[in-house]
């Protein structure tokens, strides 16, 4: 495993209006993020899955999960689909530990299922004291933007945060461990849901990127987003 000096060593990549002595010192001193990729869903739109489309130099997964290498993540996982062939395959190819692999029994019951799956997982790091919810299909976000949003949730612990762009609000979302322990026994369906019902207190981070509102669902998003970076 890289260290965590080792990986934060390009604080002037961080956001603009972060101070990068603070971010870096916060990446390094607290690497306490847990992050949770969504991998589990068919890409029925697409056509073929979306994890393992061509992005830059690598893979639209190789992309999400360098990013947060970059950011010195405490722990990186992904949920899967069971007996997903062509994805483990790719995530060996990235020397993306098997241990850190999280099977949804259940993938047809959406994405809130896998989060709920990665809640209730043994294999989280004790030292882990929030969770980075990540959509598997946003490799275009900013390595910028997810480095304010980390440094606003160490400024915010205890609260669920979440990214805002144009008045919408986006992912990924980070959760405290009160908010996190809920989800092991919620009765919500949806993300959505589970955000209005859960106690912990949520705060908003706006940030100026119109690529926190975009999806890669489609054949035209992948072209259009390909085209643009």
């Amino acid at each position: 495993m890289r260290k965590a000096a080792e990986v934060c060593r390009s604080p002037r990549r961080f956001a603009r209006n972060v101070e990068p002595i603070f971010l870096v010192s916060v990446l390094i001193k607290h690497p306490s993020v847990g992050v949770v990729i969504l991998g589990a869903g068919a890409s029925v739109r697409m056509g073929q899955p979306k994890l393992l489309l061509p992005w830059r130099d690598t893979t639209v997964i190789g992309g999400i999960i360098s990013q947060w290498r970059e950011l010195c993540a405490a722990q990186i996982t992904v949920v899967m689909r069971p007996n997903d062939a062509e994805l483990a395959a790719e995530l060996d190819r990235l020397d993306f530990p098997a241990s850190n692999r999280i099977e949804n029994p259940q993938p047809e019951r959406g994405m809130f299922s896998s989060i709920v799956c990665a809640a209730n997982w043994s294999g989280w790091r004790r030292e882990i004291s929030s969770w980075a919810i990540v959509l598997g299909d946003q490799p275009h976000l900013q390595t910028e933007t997810l480095a304010q949003l980390l440094a606003f949730q160490a400024q915010n612990p205890g609260r669920i945060c979440q990214p805002m762009s144009g008045g919408r609000l986006a992912h990924p979302v980070i959760l405290p461990p009160s908010a996190w322990k809920e989800l092991t026994t919620t009765r919500a369906v949806t993300l959505k849901d589970f955000l209005k019902l859960v106690a912990t207190p949520r705060v908003q981070c706006v940030i100026n990127d119109p690529g926190l509102t975009l999806d890669l669902d489609t054949p035209e998003d992948y072209k259009r987003l390909t085209g643009s970076h």
